[in-house]
């Protein structure tokens, strides 16, 4: 579930990414888009992945809030593996910036492959970060974050994916429901091509892998964002996530492969 409230300063455009990812079984589900307690007309835009945009065109001044619920079965397909999709995500993208990174990966992870170099990866971005909520900027990247060494999810995420592309492994950021995740929000996580599949990649280790759900998935936040405007000026005021299982969570061997719903 997850609810947001806006204030419009002037008329966007606005492109939601809230859904959960066609993909796995969806018994219950409503989405709602208001302003000012008015109902709004949007359209749903299929992207890659099975991810589903929702946009609303020219949302007024006023109050704008989106309201978003879901109940998903325990089962559902994994990614498929696309072949554009290895040579899409072996590049530098916006916020992963693996060319720049190139020597710092080749000089920590030499020689290491498949399952044996994702657990090294996630485990130096995981012991030399420091998760600080509101420590990072929207216009940080894999570089800034490793200077800085502390940020949010998406920053560790970017991280992990920029040294996997520089050690030649296809790796995207998927934005997630995350159960058990503390503070809960929308959770950030990389994915690894590895022995021809998709594999979670999650340095925080803030929530168990088995139990995240899909909602986009794409190069780096850029591609995934929850709320995208254009054509005005928008404030977000508010933001609540929940998600949970309604079976115990389980424990997560990090050193274990997952793959994503």
């Amino acid at each position: 579930m997850a609810n947001l409230e806006c204030d419009v300063i002037t008329p966007i455009d606005a492109v939601v990414s809230v859904a959960v990812a066609k993909g796995p079984d969806v018994i219950e589900e409503s989405l709602e888009m208001s302003a000012d307690g008015i109902p709004l007309q949007f359209d749903e835009i299929m992207d890659d992945h099975g991810t589903r945009l929702h946009v609303a065109s020219n949302v007024p001044v006023g109050r704008f809030a989106i309201r978003y619920a879901a109940t998903v079965g325990a089962s559902g397909p994994v990614a498929e593996v696309q072949p554009i999709d290895l040579i899409r995500y072996l590049r530098p993208s916006r916020y992963c910036e693996s060319d720049e990174l190139s020597p710092v990966a080749r000089a920590e992870f030499s020689g290491l492959h498949g399952a044996d170099l994702l657990a090294a990866v996630s485990s130096w971005v995981g012991t030399r970060l420091g998760y600080v909520p509101g420590s990072s900027r929207q216009t940080d990247g894999a570089v800034a974050t490793l200077l800085a060494r502390q940020g949010v999810c998406r920053d560790f995420a970017h991280l992990v994916i920029a040294f996997l592309r520089a050690c030649e492994v296809p790796a995207r950021l998927a934005s997630v429901y995350a159960p058990g995740l503390s503070p809960m929000d929308f959770h950030a996580v990389a994915e690894a091509h590895v022995d021809g599949s998709w594999q979670v990649v999650d340095a925080t280790c803030l929530a168990p892998r088995a139990t995240m759900i899909r909602i986009a998935t794409g190069r780096d936040a850029a591609d995934t964002a929850f709320l995208n405007t254009s054509h005005g000026v928008v404030n977000l005021t508010d933001i609540s996530v929940i998600a949970y299982t309604d079976e115990r969570l389980p424990l997560d061997d990090m050193n274990g492969l997952v793959e994503l719903r």
